[in-house]
């Protein structure tokens, strides 16, 4: 059984008007940190360390859309659900495709959410009892929403004055260990850095930030990661919390990198992996966007590419996927 392609269960088109509740979703529970480590790593699935391949042609193209990319897999029953960002040229809104193997997908409904500051998407499905959590991206400065049934409610804010997620959270990426909910996700500051940082919660609505946050920094002067890091996808096998995210460089080609942990906190690079480019035309600039699931002997990745190196849409961006065995 995978262990992070989050079973859930079908959605159907879901509309909420949220716009109205940007002003008040926040006046709670904001501002909370404390000091934490995730619980003790799985120790059965792939140890590390990885290789990679990847299939050459996208398996979600964008068609008439300018861009498609953000996968988020879930799996329910055997069927794959795909809750992937769309960009019209206008807004960002999440659809949804299924598949019964991951790699031939059917699109259907789109997620109606309501798109607050252009954009409701780039986000992280997860099932929780008999509902569906979907934490994601919206408002500006961005910060993290979430929609579970019919209720629709910010959960985590931008950080205060000085913070390394003072101007914006971004990119959520959830798990659940030890009965915790865990989400990375970009903080940026008033110098427009992007790091990666994680938050803690008991019920996935209330979080509390790690005080020493960020948990990974830029990457050195002409590394594939100095000028922001994004997208963070984690998980844990063989013994360590595993981490992929997105490097942008100077000239904002993009590539996925690989980290690791023993307490899902305290972060370093792998040294020996090479970090992910596009070996084709259609991903050749841009490599991101990773969500993972885990199997005995390999890690499918699902992610997005494109032909142009732009540090936002625009890019032709396709979803792909590769695998880490």
């Amino acid at each position: 059984m995978a262990t992070n392609a989050h079973e859930c269960t079908r959605i159907r088109s879901i509309r909420v008007y949220a716009c109205s509740f940007v002003a008040i979703a926040f006046l709670s529970g904001c501002g909370r940190y404390s000091d934490f480590v995730l619980p003790a790593p799985e120790a059965t699935g792939p140890p590390g360390p990885f290789t990679w391949s990847a299939m050459p042609e996208p398996v979600i193209a964008r068609g008439d859309m300018s861009d498609v990319l953000n996968p988020s897999v879930v799996k329910f029953n055997g069927e794959y659900q795909n809750f992937f960002s769309v960009f019209d040229g206008k807004e960002w809104q999440t659809h949804l495709a299924t598949s019964n193997d991951g790699i031939t997908w059917k699109k259907g409904n789109s997620l109606e959410l309501s798109a607050y500051g252009g954009i409701a998407a780039n986000g992280s499905a997860l099932v929780v009892g008999n509902g569906i959590y979907y934490w994601y991206q919206s408002d500006a400065p961005p910060r993290i929403f979430l929609l579970h049934g019919q209720k629709f409610q910010g959960v985590l804010d931008v950080g205060p004055v000085g913070s390394f997620d003072e101007r914006g959270v971004a990119d959520p990426y959830v798990i659940r260990a030890g009965g915790e909910f865990y989400l990375f996700y970009l903080g940026q500051d008033r110098a427009r850095r992007q790091r990666l940082g994680v938050a803690r919660s008991s019920d996935g609505v209330k979080w509390e930030k790690l005080r020493s946050n960020p948990i990974l920094e830029l990457g050195a002067p002409g590394a594939f990661d100095e000028n922001g890091l994004g997208e963070p996808a984690v998980w844990s096998s063989g013994g360590s919390y595993w981490m992929l995210y997105t490097g942008r460089d100077r000239g904002e080609r993009r590539r996925i990198g690989l980290a690791r942990s023993a307490d899902g906190v305290h972060w370093e690079r792998d040294p020996n992996f090479k970090p992910i480019a596009g070996t084709e035309n259609w991903d050749r600039e841009v490599v991101c966007d990773p969500t993972v699931e885990v199997l005995a002997d390999q890690v499918r990745v699902w992610f997005g590419g494109g032909d142009l190196p732009r540090p936002d849409q625009g890019i032709h961006g396709q979803i792909g996927l590769g695998f880490l065995k």
